[in-house]
């Protein structure tokens, strides 16, 4: 099948690309110049795991190419996947200005009827909304059909590759046959697509990653909780986890979740939920359990350094929102980076990936001094008072304690991860601070 893809980011690359593995010849189109010349030398312009020989693969077997010639994409395709960016406005709504300008420019160059193929994640209501701009700019008959991308980045190519499901709204049969001859190939062992109205599909999506986002947000209160009264949350976790009705997944505290997907998908469908007059009171409480939660080690860097840091020097382990990509947004450590910085501490900071993003980040944030990006993660912690730990990169499991004692100068360790237990860390000889876990100190 000949399909194209408006948006060469997270979601549309590796859409293209994963299609393209199973035959079809595609075509995505970006407005950026400079990512669509990386894409043409074989090169991915953000980390994914498998995507880069994914990628290099089929542009040799010429299914798979590039263009900013988004009206000579869509006149070479059947059908379209419109993959922009719909970012959170200053009140919490999605912003569609980019997927409607995608739209129109669709719209003026289609050439004959088309399927259209929502993949951005967009508010409920956005199906209609689009067929209606799209009609009025063409005369091809034209169906919009809503595909809600559950791609986690670190995984997204499997995810693509393998899905648990794939969520289709269409308004027709003639849609939902076009839906299932392009995930047939990706199904061989189990049907797993699941066909609904465009406005179910579009509130799948907002509710999965709510429900997702409110299980991490619930057992980081609990931990706070395990702290006060003297429990270990990290055996509460499995104790609860190993019920079957509630399951283990995402139930692992930490300093709260970032990216691009929980925090704006919470917070557009809270928007949502009043502008048709209901009060989204668990929305707003996940929402605000989360922002509060990558604060949590900073009580106890006062207690033990005093809140005025300057001439204190700390380092921080992992950049990134999660393991296994390059992707900053609303990553805790961000925030931790410039609490400290702001209190006059000297940070160094290293990432197996996120390091320039981090630095580009923080800049936007106004940290323009005090922080460093190095290259290696015992570089981070020469001289160091004390180590945060905010991404649970593997490399960080199994530390050189011998390299730590040797390089910083007090043996502190903020884990906002829980990757060690604390008995071992105290024969170590480090102090240990985790989340929902008894702080320990060396004899």
């Amino acid at each position: 099948m000949k399909i194209g893809v408006v948006g060469a980011g997270y979601v549309g690359l590796v859409a293209g690309t994963c299609l393209s593995e199973m035959g079809n010849s595609v075509i995505i189109a970006d407005l950026n110049e400079e990512v669509i010349g990386t894409l043409l030398g074989g090169e991915v312009h953000y980390y994914e795991p498998g995507l880069k020989p994914l990628l290099q693969s089929n542009i040799q077997k010429g299914r798979l190419s590039f263009t900013t010639d988004t009206a000579m994409m869509v006149r070479e395709s059947k059908v379209i996947f419109l993959a922009v960016g719909t970012p959170q406005r200053e009140d919490g709504s999605a912003n569609l200005s980019y997927l409607e300008s995608a739209s129109v420019d669709v719209a003026c160059a289609m050439n004959g009827p088309k399927t259209i193929i929502i993949k951005s994640t967009v508010p409920v209501g956005t199906n209609k909304r689009i067929g209606e701009l799209i009609a009025g700019h063409t005369s091809h008959e034209v169906r919009i059909v809503s595909n809600p991308e559950f791609l986690k980045e670190g995984a997204a190519v499997d995810d693509f590759m393998g899905p648990d499901r794939v969520i289709v709204g269409v308004r027709d049969e003639a849609s939902e046959q076009t839906m299932r001859s392009i995930y047939d190939p990706f199904m061989r062992t189990s049907d797993r697509l699941m066909v609904m109205d465009p406005e179910s599909a579009e509130m799948t999506k907002y509710a999965s990653n709510a429900m997702l986002a409110c299980r991490i947000s619930f057992m980081n209160e609990m931990a706070k909780i395990c702290a006060e009264v003297g429990a270990d949350v990290a055996d509460v976790r499995k104790g609860v986890g190993s019920d079957n009705r509630i399951g283990s997944k995402f139930l692992f505290p930490g300093l709260g979740y970032g990216g691009s997907c929980f925090p704006k998908d919470v917070r557009a469908l809270a928007h949502l939920a009043e502008g048709v007059g209901v009060e989204p009171r668990i929305l707003r409480a996940v929402d605000d359990v989360n922002n509060l939660q990558r604060y949590l080690f900073l009580p106890r860097v006062y207690n033990e350094f005093g809140e005025n840091l300057t001439g204190r020097s700390f380092a921080v382990w992992g950049l990134a929102f999660k393991p296994r990509t390059d992707d900053v947004r609303e990553a805790p450590a961000l925030d931790v980076i410039r609490e400290l910085v702001k209190r006059g501490a000297e940070v160094k900071a290293y990432d197996p990936e996120a390091g320039s993003s981090a630095g580009a980040a923080l800049k936007l944030l106004g940290v323009t001094e005090g922080v460093e990006i190095v290259a290696e993660p015992y570089l981070a912690t020469e001289g160091a008072e004390a180590l945060f730990i905010c991404t649970e990169w593997t490399e960080f499991r199994s530390p050189d304690y011998d390299a730590l004692r040797d390089s910083m100068s007090r043996r502190i360790i903020f884990d906002g991860r829980n990757l060690y237990e604390p008995e071992s860390i105290k024969a170590e000889g480090f102090t240990y601070h985790c989340v929902g876990r008894p702080t320990v100190t060396p004899d």
